[in-house]
C-alpha cells in the first residue's frame, strides 16, 4: 500500500522542502508500483507470518467462541484465558497451541495475497470513476472502505473451504475426528456433502466485508494523518501502530458475526448433532437467548483483542516492508 501524504510547498519554502530530511512522501494514491507476482507474494507472506506469530491466541479465541454450542456453556460462564491455556498445555502439550496452523498458512497465503492484490486493484478501479477525486478526503475514505470490503469478500470467497478446515482442526480438543487437511476435506464431503465445505459462508461474507473495509479505511486514514504530522517517522513503526489500531476497530465492530460464522462452520462437525437450524439471524437469537444475552455474542473477545493488536500490525508492517523491498529489486 505504501500510503504517503504530500505537503505542498509555497514560494521560497519549496527549496527548503526539497531537502531529503524534510521531503514529504507522495500522496496516498501515488503508490509504488510493483508487479503482480511480487505483490501477491508480499501479501501472502505477510498473512502467513502474522498468523503463525499469533496462532496460540487465535486458537484460544476459536475455543472460546465455540464453547457453549453443546454442554460447555455452564462450565464457561466465567471463562479464563490463563486457565484455558494451562489446560491446553496439560492435556494436549505446548505444540497444541499451533494445532491447525499448517492449514492456517495454507489458507492465509492465498487469502492475504488475493486480499491485498484485490484491494490495490479495486482502489485503482474506484479512483478511475469520473468526478470522484473532486471530493478530496471524503473520496479517499470511500475508496478505502469500499475497496477493502470488496477485497475481503473476494479473498474470503476464493479460499473459504480452507478457512472452514482450519476452524474444524483448531476446535478439536482431546479426540481428533479430523486428521490433516485432505482428511478433513474428504470427511466433510462424505458426511455433509460438497456444499458442507461452504457452511457458514453467508455469515463469513457479511462479517469479512465490513471487517476488512473498516481495517483498511482506518489504517489508511490513521497512516495519512500520522505522516502529515510526522513525515520522517519510520515506515515500519507507523504501519505497525496504525495496523494494530485498525485491527481493534474492525474486530470490535464485527466480532459477533465472526463468532456466529465459527458456530455455523462447526455445525455437524465430528458427527455431532446440529445445534442451529435457523439461519444466520436465527443463530444470533439462539445464542442471545441461551447464553446470557448480548454478551454471549462476544465470547472470546479478550483473546481476540490480544491477538489482533500484534496480528494486524504485523500484517501491514510485513506487507509494507516486503513491498518496498521487492519494488527495489524490480
Amino acid at each position: 500500500m505504501e500510503a504517503r501524504v504530500g505537503v505542498p510547498g509555497h514560494g521560497g519554502a519549496r527549496k527548503f522542502l526539497s531537502q531529503k530530511q524534510h521531503q514529504s512522501p507522495p500522496p496516498l494514491h501515488q503508490q509504488s508500483q510493483i508487479g503482480t507476482v511480487p505483490q501477491l507474494l508480499a501479501g501472502g507472506i505477510a498473512g502467513a507470518f502474522s498468523k503463525t506469530c499469533t496462532a496460540p491466541l487465535a486458537r484460544l479465541t476459536i475455543l472460546f467462541q465455540v464453547q457453549g454450542m453443546h454442554s460447555d456453556v455452564a462450565i464457561l460462564s466465567k471463562p479464563s484465558i490463563g486457565r484455558e491455556a494451562i489446560r491446553i498445555v496439560k492435556e494436549e502439550g505446548f505444540r497444541a497451541f499451533w494445532k491447525g496452523n499448517l492449514v492456517t498458512i495454507a489458507h492465509r497465503l492465498p487469502y492475504s495475497a488475493v486480499n491485498f492484490y484485490a484491494y490495490e486493484q479495486y482502489k485503482a478501479l474506484l479512483r478511475s470513476i469520473p468526478g470522484l477525486n473532486k471530493h478530496g478526503a471524503n473520496a479517499d475514505v470511500v475508496v478505502h472502505f469500499v475497496g477493502g470490503g470488496l477485497a475481503g469478500i473476494t479473498a474470503a470467497s476464493a479460499t473459504y473451504p480452507l478457512d472452514l478446515v482450519r476452524t474444524r482442526l483448531a476446535a478439536q480438543r482431546n479426540a481428533n475426528y479430523y486428521r490433516g487437511i485432505y482428511h478433513t476435506l474428504s470427511t466433510i464431503c462424505r458426511d455433509e456433502g460438497f456444499f458442507g465445505l461452504y457452511k457458514g459462508l453467508g455469515a463469513t461474507l457479511m462479517g469479512v466485508g465490513p471487517s476488512i473495509a473498516i481495517s483498511f479505511s482506518v489504517y489508511e486514514s490513521l497512516r495519512k494523518f500520522w505522516l502529515c504530522k510526522r513525515p520522517d517517522d519510520s515506515t515500519v513503526a507507523v504501519s505497525l501502530a496504525c495496523g494494530s489500531l485498525s485491527g481493534i476497530a474492525s474486530s470490535t465492530a464485527t466480532f459477533p458475526l465472526d463468532l456466529v460464522r465459527r458456530r455455523m462452520q462447526l455445525e455437524g462437525a465430528g458427527g455431532r448433532a446440529r445445534v442451529y437450524n435457523c439461519g444466520l439471524f436465527g443463530t444470533i437469537k439462539h445464542i442471545i437467548r441461551s447464553e446470557g444475552g448480548i454478551h454471549g455474542l462476544y465470547r472470546g473477545i479478550m483473546p481476540e483483542y490480544y491477538k489482533v493488536v500484534p496480528s494486524v500490525g504485523i500484517v501491514f508492517m510485513t506487507y509494507e516492508t516486503l513491498k518496498k523491498l521487492l519494488s527495489s529489486w524490480s
